[in-house]
């Protein structure tokens, strides 16, 4: 058996939105089961995100440290962001953060990992790009706003961040996905086998 993820839809009966947000927005399916019987499925309507685990020549991943109210914790992340345009080329929006977030610059890209955030509940999907041979970005830094004001950055070794990992001590989804992902890529075939970074993405198709 192949173990992998297919494309499948049930048949949705009828559909609302109860509530649309800025960014985001709720929906409310109703959805036919196996048996027959209908059920409510509420779930967040999500643009999709990139994320970007930049790594330096000596083996130091670029991370940073931001306040999420909804856990009401300050969270150690790698950079990521929103796909705020419909069909936006993820690449190009995982180098904008990158540089708008850090001030950083990278001449080697792949896709490292694509991920469902929540698929229970949001249909949020996240491409996890690897970054290599970075360097500052030229010109001025992106002015900073809201919770970014408060932006911490660090480098931080990769066997520092799976210990903490492990050790409960960080809990962001893209920074646990990455930085696992990029330790089993190391002991597999190697970071070069990776996938190109304008890989196909079916969860968020683009244009080359």
């Amino acid at each position: 058996m192949t173990i992998k993820d297919t494309h499948e839809e049930w048949e949705v009966r009828a559909t609302r939105t109860p509530f649309v947000g800025n960014k985001t927005s709720v929906r409310t399916d109703d959805v036919v089961m196996p048996d027959g019987t209908v059920v409510h499925r509420d779930y967040q309507v999500h643009p999709g995100s990139v994320a970007v685990l930049a790594l330096d020549d000596a083996g130091r991943v670029l991370v940073l440290r931001q306040y999420r109210h909804p856990v009401r914790q300050k969270l150690w992340e790698i950079p990521a962001g929103l796909l705020d345009v419909p069909g936006e080329n993820p690449l190009h929006a995982a180098q904008r953060e990158l540089y708008e977030e850090a001030h950083v610059k990278a001449e080697d890209w792949r896709v490292l990992t694509d991920v469902y955030t929540t698929p229970g509940g949001c249909d949020e999907a996240v491409r996890v790009f690897l970054a290599r041979g970075l360097s500052d970005a030229e010109g001025d830094r992106f002015a900073a706003e809201d919770e970014e004001i408060d932006l911490e950055l660090a480098r931080v070794p990769v066997e520092e961040l799976v210990r903490g990992v492990l050790a409960g001590e960080l809990h962001n989804t893209c920074l646990v996905v990455g930085v696992l992902a990029l330790v089993a890529a190391e002991r597999g075939d190697g970071l070069d086998a990776l996938r190109p970074a304008q890989a196909p993405w079916p969860a968020r198709p683009f244009q080359a």
